[in-house]
């Protein structure tokens, strides 16, 4: 199934029915608390840029994008947005999640089967690691990288050899389909529950969703028409903000997650 373009059609619509189904029901039966977000300003974001990845380390904004032939991996001040460093992904490669890890940044490919280590500051390759099934999400918990492969399961993985070295389900939501990761400090995963506008934010030492969070209605429709899903979440350094965009947005949003 393409699961990255927009063209859902039916069989897409049928598919956010189900999931929006399974979100919001199991949130019901097991009393999941519900929250929104509270925007605290906002900045641009490059509408052409098909957002799989978003990580926050210091002052630096990583982004990485998909679309095959148009996969890539940038760098930008997170201050004024400030390009860094950018560079283009191989056209048979569809980028995914990024996360650093030490001296390391890794990103994820969707269908391909490979990460690759790179350089956090020119973003240059200097190996590739091979994995098995799909790469969606990734973020970086402690000495443990945690990746999302587009079901309601999130794998451990080693941050130098990238071995995986565990997993958890998800104990509520399992039709959830978990995206882009989010690692927070307090050590609790934020995951985009792709095809919605969801973000639920999970114990990865036990897999129970702490918090359902409905971040619909942040675009204009004006900007929906042209913009696809929600995804991509990055905390702020330092605050309890997050900086979260989606695939083709015109608009990153800072914001602080709140009781509904």
């Amino acid at each position: 199934m393409e699961r990255k373009p927009r063209a859902l059609a039916a069989t897409g619509l049928l598919a956010l029915a189900v999931t929006l189904s399974g979100t919001t029901g199991c949130a019901a039966l097991d009393n999941t608390p519900h929250l929104g977000v509270q925007v605290l300003a906002t900045r641009p974001h490059d509408n052409t840029a098909f957002t799989e990845g978003l990580e926050i380390d210091g002052d630096v904004l990583y982004e990485s994008t998909g679309l095959e032939g148009k996969s890539g991996l940038r760098a930008s001040t997170l201050g004024t947005g400030a390009q860094l460093a950018r560079i283009d992904l191989d056209p048979q490669y569809f980028g995914e999640g990024v996360t650093r890890a030490g001296d390391t940044l890794w990103q994820l490919t969707w269908k391909n089967g490979i990460a690759f280590a790179r350089d956090p500051s020119t973003l240059a390759e200097r190996r590739q690691v091979h994995f098995d099934g799909e790469g969606w999400g990734l973020c970086t918990r402690g000495k443990s990288l945690v990746m999302s492969n587009g079901t309601s399961t999130l794998t451990f993985r080693d941050p130098m050899s990238f071995a995986p070295t565990g997993s958890i389900r998800l104990t509520s939501h399992t039709g959830a389909r978990l995206n882009e990761l989010d690692c927070a400090p307090d050590g609790t995963v934020y995951a985009n529950d792709w095809p919605t506008n969801h973000i639920l934010h999970i114990d990865p030492g036990s897999g129970r969703v702490l918090g359902d969070i409905d971040a619909s209605g942040l675009l204009t429709p004006t900007q929906q028409a042209g913009a696809d899903v929600l995804n991509g979440i990055a905390d702020i350094p330092g605050t309890d903000h997050f900086l979260i965009t989606g695939k083709n947005w015109p608009t990153a949003f800072e914001v602080r997650f709140v009781p509904r």
